[in-house]
């Protein structure tokens, strides 16, 4: 279930199991991939992770619901502020406003949420999300974050920013938005890794200080047919996390 295609008596009468709310940002992706990858490619792996779940749990005998909630557009982004277009909040106004929008869940009988990420720059703040919504003693709900990238097995080794493995999801889900006359641009101005390493810190505190057009790895690498295999990868962790937050008790 789409939250926001549904009537509210269609979420009254549903039986909803979990929540996904996609969590994603509106960034630079180089000059070949739209603002709004890493949104666009947590709402594909949530709507492929809710039928994922929904299908295994349906064949075991039993009921099951997902509502996907409307994508979070904006994160914590700053760090690629020297790009037209990029747009970002501060941590604290992010996990202000996730938190706050996940807390109207409960009060519908819906107690488990998977925040569902696109971007990295969200990770440590979608943790402490997750952890002071589980224990807030308001309500019974739980939450955990799942971020898509870190769950494709060996091929998160590859996940740059805006290189095979953003493209390659792109590629897959939403072709269209792909500039492909301009892949070789971003390959040519792409750094080989995210950062300057020394001594296990990273001295670049934004992006431009290591890549010229924002990209990092090279999106050639990253077919259709490779992002395919990604969705699948991303969207059977997904199912296989949310059952055992629907079967977790509440902390």
């Amino acid at each position: 279930m789409r939250l926001a295609d549904a009537t509210w008596t269609d979420v009254r009468d549903a039986d909803v199991d979990v929540a996904f709310v996609p969590v994603g940002s509106t960034e630079q992706h180089g000059p070949h991939a739209p603002l709004g990858t890493d949104t666009l490619d947590a709402v594909a792996v949530a709507e492929a992770g809710a039928a994922a779940y929904e299908a295994a749990e349906r064949g075991e005998g039993g009921a099951a619901e997902v509502a996907v909630a409307p994508p979070i557009p904006v994160g914590v982004a700053e760090e690629h502020r020297a790009f037209d277009g990029t747009m970002w909040v501060s941590p604290d106004t992010f996990r202000a406003y996730v938190r706050e929008a996940a807390e109207s869940l409960p009060s519908h009988g819906i107690d488990r949420v998977v925040f569902v990420n696109g971007h990295g720059g969200n990770v440590e703040a979608l943790a402490e999300v997750a952890r002071r919504f589980s224990r807030d003693d308001a309500h019974e709900g739980y939450a955990v974050a799942f971020t898509w990238f870190q769950a494709v097995g060996e091929h998160a080794g590859d996940m740059g920013h805006a290189g095979p493995l953003e493209t390659a999801l792109l590629r897959a889900t939403n072709p269209e938005l792909v500039r492909e006359d301009r892949i070789e641009a971003a390959r040519e101005g792409a750094a080989d890794r995210w950062g300057e390493w020394v001594s296990g810190v990273n001295l670049a505190h934004d992006s431009d200080e290591f890549t010229d057009n924002g990209v990092v790895g090279d999106p050639a690498a990253g077919d259709a047919e490779r992002g395919e295999v990604l969705l699948d990868l991303a969207s059977d962790a997904l199912a296989e996390l949310t059952a055992a937050v629907v079967d977790r008790e509440s902390v």
